[in-house]
């Protein structure tokens, strides 16, 4: 049993945004499907098609339900985007509380703009947290096979690995065709590929458009795609100018370590402790625990990384709102020295009002010349997630 850390409004309508998978629809059925309130599933073609055609229907069925019901559930929402204004004029008119869920928010903007100007908050659902996966929880799956909920019902690694590919290609086919987002699959198809295998990596915009043989252009508006569609995030490289900051090359996130691995196709490979793909993959794990905490916990931190022209790195910068800020290392090692935090030592202390921290395998707190070097899950705590 699953517990997850994501709380809802009971007062206000709301949307849930997540990518295919991450449990949306179970945790809305689970919450609220019972009693009074009423589930449309958009998923269903020919009630999806009767709403395109007419989306008044939604108000005259309304209507006519006796007694209405407390929560209208909206699931995939951004199949008819015109129904937002039908929601938004119930909701003016008679208060009744609406969940709109959807895989996308792209589609919904494109057709209503606004996502009803504020009176719907505004949920990310994502895949399994540490914390929610509780005792089932195991790091080295977790880099291997990331954290989608439907994985663990499966057992068996070649289980495991075909609903990740199938979940791959499912989404790039019903994501991005269905939506129409693109007109020409192929370089897309390329890009995904090039751009899985370079997660965690400073983007290189021109390096990429060659190896997929699209624009610059193109290929940012590929990496734009990604993140509307809640397949990953960018992180800004750190400046105490937001303007300049903007301007920097971001690294680019996957939501899922499994879903990256899938669309790189390297799950046929294991990912083994003591080595540099091990590292790397921990990092990225560590960077998507911290994202999805602080989103649930609706802290409005700002993630950040340092790299400087002599390859010097932070992994992590994060502000926190009325905190210190807090500059990362990330180490994958079980016996955190000096040797580790040279970064941090290097450019943290040059940070205003910063605390410093390296987040790691090792289960010895520690301190190492004012670096606070925590065991990574002791460390999300002590960041305030």
């Amino acid at each position: 049993m699953v517990n997850r850390i994501i709380e809802f409004s009971n007062k206000n309508s709301f949307f849930v945004f997540g990518a295919r998978g991450t449990g949306k629809t179970h945790l809305i059925q689970k919450q609220y499907a019972h009693g009074h309130n009423w589930y449309i599933d958009l998923l269903s073609p020919d009630l999806a098609r009767q709403y395109l055609l007419t989306p008044s229907v939604l108000s005259q069925e309304l209507a006519a339900r006796k007694p209405a019901p407390e929560w209208v559930i909206i699931d995939e929402v951004q199949k008819v985007p015109a129904l937002l204004d039908e929601v938004h004029q119930q909701i003016e008119t008679t208060g009744q509380k609406f969940i709109l869920s959807g895989s996308s928010a792209r589609k919904l903007k494109r057709g209503a703009g606004n996502l009803l100007a504020g009176r719907a908050f505004v949920y990310n659902l994502f895949p399994l947290t540490a914390r929610e996966m509780g005792s089932a929880f195991v790091l080295d799956d977790s880099l291997n096979w990331g954290s989608l909920p439907k994985l663990l019902a499966f057992n068996e690694p070649q289980d495991k690995r075909e609903y990740l590919r199938a979940y791959a290609s499912t989404y790039v086919r019903e994501e991005i065709l269905q939506e129409q987002i693109i007109r020409n699959l192929e370089p897309f198809h390329r890009f995904l590929s090039v751009a899985a295998q370079m997660a965690g990596k400073v983007i290189n915009y021109s390096t990429i458009a060659r190896d997929t043989g699209a624009s610059v252009p193109t290929v940012q508006s590929y990496f734009q795609i990604l993140e509307d569609t809640l397949l990953g995030f960018t992180l800004p490289q750190f400046h105490e100018s937001i303007r300049k900051r903007q301007r920097a090359n971001p690294k680019f996130y996957f939501f899922d370590s499994g879903v990256q691995r899938a669309l790189a196709e390297e799950l046929n490979t294991t990912i083994h402790s003591r080595t540099s793909q091990y590292g790397h993959a921990f990092e990225q794990f560590v960077i998507n625990e911290i994202y999805r905490l602080q989103s649930y916990y609706r802290k409005d931190y700002r993630l950040s990384y340092i790299l400087t022209g002599s390859g010097v790195e932070i992994d992590l910068i994060i502000e926190r709102p009325g905190q210190k800020r807090a500059a990362i290392e990330i180490k994958s090692t079980t016996s955190v020295t000096k040797n580790d935090l040279r970064g941090l030592l290097t450019l943290g202390r040059d940070i205003p009002e910063c605390e410093l921290f390296c987040l790691s395998k090792d289960v010895m707190p520690k301190i190492i010349e004012g670096v606070h070097c925590l065991p990574w899950n002791m460390g999300l705590t002590e960041l305030g997630l």
